[in-house]
């Protein structure tokens, strides 16, 4: 028989900005750039099951949406540049951005999932056998 193990509750945003598992906060959440583990290293989460879609690539849109089009209107009025001026200025601040945001807004999600259905994880509904 296991012995249960205690853990403490952990912010999703604190975890999440470190791209660190939502229960122990130590492992990694990802072994790639967005390929979230199947397992925790330290804590043994079975994290395969966490399914956040496209939720993730969602609010990144739309925070770069709402970001990029205010700078771009902004530096339209103050500088008046040529359309291609902002095809070279806003293409790679949007590519590079949106790599930036992608991974830790993945990861907090991940942790609100795990912090809003931690009941499953408890009972065993989310362990595989092994």
């Amino acid at each position: 028989m296991e012995k249960t193990q205690f853990w403490p509750e952990l912010s999703p945003l604190k975890t999440g900005m470190s791209c660190k598992c939502p229960r122990c906060g130590r492992g990694n959440l990802f072994r790639g750039i967005l390929d979230v583990r199947p397992i925790c290293d330290n804590c043994k989460l079975n994290l395969s099951s966490n399914d956040i879609g496209d939720g993730a690539t969602v609010f990144v849109i739309l925070i770069l949406g709402a970001l990029v089009v205010t700078l771009a209107l902004w530096f339209e009025a103050t500088m008046k540049p040529p359309i291609w001026v902002h095809l070279i200025v806003w293409v790679p601040v949007i590519s590079v951005l949106s790599l930036l945001l992608l991974r830790p807004v993945k990861a907090i999600l991940i942790g609100l999932h795990y912090k809003n259905l931690r009941h499953k994880y408890i009972s065993g509904d989310n362990v595989k056998n092994s």
